[in-house]
């Protein structure tokens, strides 16, 4: 098997366009496109969907990813035993919830870049997660245990959430205190409910019977930011809040708890680029503990 037409296979495979492959191999994107061609024309096989969004795999190329995964990390391994090192080299791409993403990962991710300079890294922060089973992200970070796929699963952390609402409002403090939220006419802050992206961020009913929210919005960060600024009170997460002078929670004793899974594709965990990010997620989570579960 030709490595050098694998090589444009599996970068296309990782970014879904030939530009974003182009890119990532310091070559022109009809370069990319011929060599895609010809692997085609050699396995008789194709091994893409050319839709109008980019390049989707084929159920021939999801088989072939591994192998060239495989035949990727080897390439790595050689590479540095010429050079006389040890470094990591290739593409990351994890996907992770946006208020995890950004206020946890995000922070603490100088140190691993610094271990492993030749590293590409992709943090997918968002609503809504990439699918390691469809080869679309090296690992997701998710809110829920998968149920099906080639999967590795496992917990990843516990983590708890609470109710905050504007520090510069003692008035509503008191009014929280004292009478259930839907009485006091203070607005609650929530997720819309028809384009919630996952059932786990469904909670206002765990707070309050039938609780809705008046203001809402798709993203954690942005209910964040309308907390502080005083539209209304609502749920974050501790990790997300904790350490915000603008934010003050209310109801210490009202907790809810979730948790963060951990799922890549089976066929990825045992290369060293994987196995070197989890550890150190792994060592960050076991660290930030106390932040991560608060009562």
């Amino acid at each position: 098997m030709d490595w050098g037409r694998l090589q444009y296979f599996l970068m296309v495979a990782r970014h879904g366009t030939l530009a974003r492959a182009a890119a990532a191999l310091h070559v022109d994107a009809t370069t990319v496109s011929r060599r895609v061609s010809a692997l085609e024309a050699a396995l008789q096989q194709t091994l893409f969907e050319r839709a109008p969004t980019g390049f989707v795999l084929t159920a021939a190329g999801r088989t072939l990813v591994p192998h060239a995964e495989a035949m990727a990390a080897a390439a790595a391994r050689i590479h540095s035993a010429r050079e006389g090192g040890s470094a990591l080299s290739g593409q990351l791409r994890v996907s992770v919830s946006e208020g995890f993403g950004n206020s946890f990962i995000a922070p603490r991710l100088a140190g691993f870049v610094a271990a492993h300079p030749e590293l590409e890294i992709d943090l997918v922060a968002s609503s809504g997660f990439l699918n390691p089973s469809r080869r679309e992200a090296d690992m997701a970070v998710l809110l829920a245990r998968p149920r099906k796929g080639p999967l590795i699963t496992r917990k990843l952390a516990d983590y708890s959430l609470g109710i905050y609402a504007p520090s510069d409002r003692p008035d509503w403090h008191e009014k929280i205190a004292s009478a259930p939220l839907s009485r006091t006419g203070i607005p609650v802050i929530g997720y819309i409910p028809d384009i919630l992206y996952a059932p786990e961020l469904d909670y206002l009913g765990e707070i309050e019977p039938g609780l809705r929210a008046h203001v809402r919005s798709s993203s954690i960060l942005a209910q964040r930011r309308m907390i502080a600024g005083g539209a209304g009170v609502g749920v974050l997460p501790c990790f997300l809040a904790a350490g915000d002078p603008a934010l003050t929670r209310v109801r210490p004793e009202q907790v809810i708890g979730r948790s963060f899974w951990l799922a890549l594709h089976r066929d990825i965990a045992p290369q060293p680029r994987i196995r070197a990010f989890i550890d150190w997620l792994d060592a960050e989570v076991r660290d930030a503990r106390a932040l991560l579960v608060e009562n």
